[in-house]
């Protein structure tokens, strides 16, 4: 069974930073405000939300991961955005996953990572 799309839910402590952050720092487009929940487009049927929810704790171990071909062009565009330390770590190579990527906090500190598969095929599963 496949789902039709899918939606990530961020608890947000400013609902406004958030669709700052999302909108002009990513670039993503938020296409439906429910009020206290923004939901942005990340891919054609895939979305990340940001819900009003007071005092917010990241949690520990959970990432959020946008794929994109242009992992130094989405680096760039936050550094202009944010500056040189909005990037915590990369982008560099991952030999273990096979990955080229970087990691970033958004405003309420949830982890995000921007990468890149080695294997331009990686969603077609194994052979």
């Amino acid at each position: 069974m496949i789902a039709d799309a899918q939606i990530t839910f961020l608890p947000s402590s400013d609902l406004e930073r958030s669709r700052a952050f999302y909108e002009d720092v990513l670039g993503l487009d938020m296409v439906v405000d429910q009020g206290t929940c923004h939901i942005f487009r990340a891919a054609p049927a895939a979305f990340v939300a940001t819900c009003e929810r007071g005092e917010v704790s990241p949690a520990n171990g959970v990432i959020a991961t946008f794929v994109v071909d242009d992992v130094d062009g989405w680096c760039a565009r936050i550094v202009a955005t944010l500056g040189v330390d909005a990037i915590e770590r990369g982008p560099e190579h991952s030999e273990q996953y096979g990955i080229y990527h970087a990691f970033l906090h958004d405003p309420d500190g949830h982890l995000l990572e921007i990468q890149r598969f080695d294997d331009p095929d990686w969603a077609e599963g194994p052979s």
